[in-house]
């Protein structure tokens, strides 16, 4: 301030205010100080703060702790399934066939004297790994198509989406039956048979966001500096439009899942003996009489992860992050 009042005094030797002094002035007046000693910051402080802020978030939503919880908990059985079931999924003891739930055997034992448990345990891997899948092929050719149609437009624009709108008609469990039908029994080719079904609703939503972002000034001043047409795409169009396309394939976990053991149910799946959801439940069916946990506790394992998956994907879609 001392520096700008002397040089706007009225009795400065230096004469009438000339181009270089009004130049000086400005530099006065819009350039900060940089001697100026910056503001300390309590780094241990601000992530207390946080940790407080997370804290209190997570005791407001206690169903969320429990959904993230149990997805941890498959995610280990997926991982390292001996970690919570240390038995063989494939072993039994014909004389312990087909008993209850007890201290031994937590969910019973099947018609072979399988320790069910174990089974639902070990199987976690296969259908995670199924749904995973699923999701990823969904994702990956959904977003090609979405990205085509949405920034290439015209001809091709109206060719994918007329392609996705016949998709759309078609109920997913029944496309599913389909392509699965085309390509064979096992594991892989039902996580293709189930990814077809995303990648219409996928491609629509991603060329929605494409159709929005290439018109912006980004975009625009990109395209007028001179970058290439799939710099352009990469950089700055599929960066700025896959935020709801992530949100959407978070939504579909649940989706994935319970397709995947639907398909695994009707036995297109994985084949006995191997343990995966959907055929354990399928091999408990002609034993609902009398020994209902073969059915109703692989069943529940299911639900439950259907919805803490569903329980997740809302608090993403809603508030942008699992708080």
């Amino acid at each position: 301030m001392t520096d700008l009042t002397t040089a706007l005094a009225p009795g400065r030797p230096d004469g009438p205010l000339t181009e270089d002094r009004a130049d000086a002035l400005v530099d006065l007046v819009v350039t900060p100080r940089t001697d100026a000693a910056p503001a300390p910051v309590d780094a241990a402080h601000g992530r207390a703060a946080r940790l407080r802020y997370a804290a209190r978030h997570l005791v407001r939503r206690p169903g969320l702790v429990v959904a993230v919880l149990w997805l941890v908990a498959v995610l280990v059985a997926a991982v390292a399934p001996s970690v919570l079931a240390s038995g063989d999924p494939l072993a039994g003891v014909p004389a312990e066939k087909l008993t209850g739930p007890s201290a031994q055997h937590w969910f019973g034992t099947d018609q072979l004297g399988r320790d069910l448990y174990t089974r639902v345990v070990h199987g976690t891997g296969t259908t995670l790994h199924a749904a995973l899948l699923a999701i990823a092929i969904g994702l990956v050719v959904g977003s090609v198509l979405g990205l085509l149609a949405g920034f290439v437009g015209g001809a091709v624009d109206a060719v994918l989406m007329r392609v996705a709108d016949v998709l759309l008609a078609i109920p997913g469990l029944l496309l599913s039956l389909a392509v699965v039908t085309a390509l064979g029994f096992g594991t892989t080719n039902v996580a293709i048979a189930v990814g077809a079904t995303s990648v219409a609703s996928v491609s629509r939503i991603l060329r929605s966001e494409v159709l929005r972002v290439r018109t912006s000034a980004y975009v625009e001043a990109a395209r007028a500096g001179g970058s290439r047409w799939w710099r352009v795409l990469l950089v700055h169009v599929l960066p700025n439009s896959v935020g709801p396309v992530l949100v959407l394939a978070a939504l579909e976990l649940g989706t994935a899942i319970l397709a995947v053991s639907s398909l695994s149910f009707l036995g297109y799946g994985a084949q006995p003996p191997q343990p995966e959801w959907g055929s354990l439940v399928a091999g408990g069916r002609d034993y609902l009489g009398g020994q209902w946990w073969l059915t109703t506790l692989p069943g529940i394992v299911i639900a439950l992860t259907v919805l803490a998956g569903n329980r997740l994907a809302r608090a993403l879609d809603t508030e942008g992050t699992p708080s």
